[in-house]
């Protein structure tokens, strides 16, 4: 049985609902539009459901060039997918530091008003160049994503994890739990962990490293209620590195970009 992509989303402000696509054009970055936006408090941290999971409740469109947020009880907001300008910042991203735009007050203000929180949305215009953690992707630039352009799961190693839950009594999960760019089906559960290089379409993608998973994955991304230990608990028992911790997935970085789509045949070349 062949390898095919069955499922992209792309998550145009690091966070917050992704987006279902059928079809994308793969950058130096990742997925086009992909975590060029983020929040960030006060002091330009960086600010994800770790630590405010309502934030999972906030729905990203795109539409004609525009960026369109919403939420519950909220009138929809929008801003340029690209900003003409703004206020030039200092944002960190873990251990990253990097030059942003914050685009747009108004937008910070609806923000705030949801999410409970002072806080600010900055976007990455294409003059940073934020790099991933050379150990595992030497050279390669990521935008607001944690480390790597791109993170794909095949569905058998979803299918894996929910049978070991259903077994014990848990609920089994969704996908979008774990917030994969590119979703998989025909490989054996946990076969993308030992490829090295492959190709998509007309663009090809190298390891870097595993995904090691956190509370994000507790997280209800309908709801933004919290609901752990799992699957965090049944991951410690069988999916434990000592370097990478509770890995579920594999980061990539971009080898050439190009454009991919539903259905494509993954070709495994190393």
């Amino acid at each position: 049985m062949s390898i095919r992509v069955c499922a992209l989303n792309v998550y145009p402000v690091k966070g917050l609902k992704g987006i279902a696509l059928d079809h994308a054009r793969v950058t130096e970055r990742g997925l086009e539009h992909d975590r060029r936006f983020m929040l960030v408090d006060r002091a330009g941290e960086f600010l994800s459901q770790r630590v405010l999971p309502k934030m999972a409740t906030v729905w990203t469109e795109i539409e004609r060039g525009e960026l369109i947020l919403s939420a519950p009880d909220m009138d929809a907001a929008s801003l340029p997918l690209d900003p003409p300008g703004g206020e030039a910042l200092r944002v960190r991203v873990w251990r990253s530091v990097c030059d942003a735009l914050a685009p747009s007050p108004r937008i910070d203000a609806w923000l705030s008003e949801y999410l409970g929180i002072e806080c600010r949305i900055v976007y990455m215009p294409e003059s940073t160049r934020r790099e991933s953690n050379p150990e595992f992707a030497p050279g390669r630039i990521v935008g607001f994503a944690d480390g790597y352009a791109c993170l794909a799961i095949s569905e058998a190693s979803l299918a894996d994890l929910n049978a070991r839950l259903v077994a014990k009594g848990a609920r089994a999960l969704p996908m979008n739990r774990f917030r994969p760019s590119i979703v998989l089906d025909g490989a054996a559960a946990y076969a993308e962990d030992q490829w090295t290089r492959i190709a998509i379409g007309s663009a090809a993608f190298g390891a870097a490293k595993p995904c090691g998973r956190c509370e994000v994955t507790m997280t209800d991304q309908a709801s933004g209620e919290l609901q752990g230990p799992e699957p965090l608990a049944t991951l410690a028992t069988y999916r434990e590195h000592p370097a990478f911790g509770l890995m579920f997935g594999m980061n990539w970085f971009v080898a050439q970009p190009g454009a991919i789509r539903v259905g494509d045949d993954v070709e495994v070349r190393a």
